[in-house]
């Protein structure tokens, strides 16, 4: 096949966007990998207060968990766990 300059150019041009954006991708994606560290870490010094001020963390996070669910979905678990409960003589 005979080379085409007008399509070599174009395909090169084609790649330098593509990376270019690329590169953009991934720069962002790393930002907000930091950002998620940083987050992490302001949040173990939560729960690291929490500690120090007699609060069981366990328990904390057992209630942040129950407060994203749907409040009928505490409720029929809840339900669930007495009736299992119940059922092994743990009332």
């Amino acid at each position: 096949m005979k080379a085409d300059p007008d399509f070599d150019a174009a395909a090169t041009t084609a790649y330098r966007v593509t990376a270019a954006e690329l590169r953009q991708f991934i720069e962002r994606y790393e930002r907000l990998e930091q950002d998620r560290a940083g987050v992490a870490e302001d949040m173990k010094e939560v729960m690291a207060e929490a500690k120090a001020s007699g609060y069981d963390t366990k328990v904390l996070r057992k209630l942040i968990a129950l407060r994203k669910k749907d409040p009928a979905d505490v409720s029929e678990e809840e339900a669930i766990l007495e009736v299992y409960k119940a059922a092994l003589g743990m009332d």
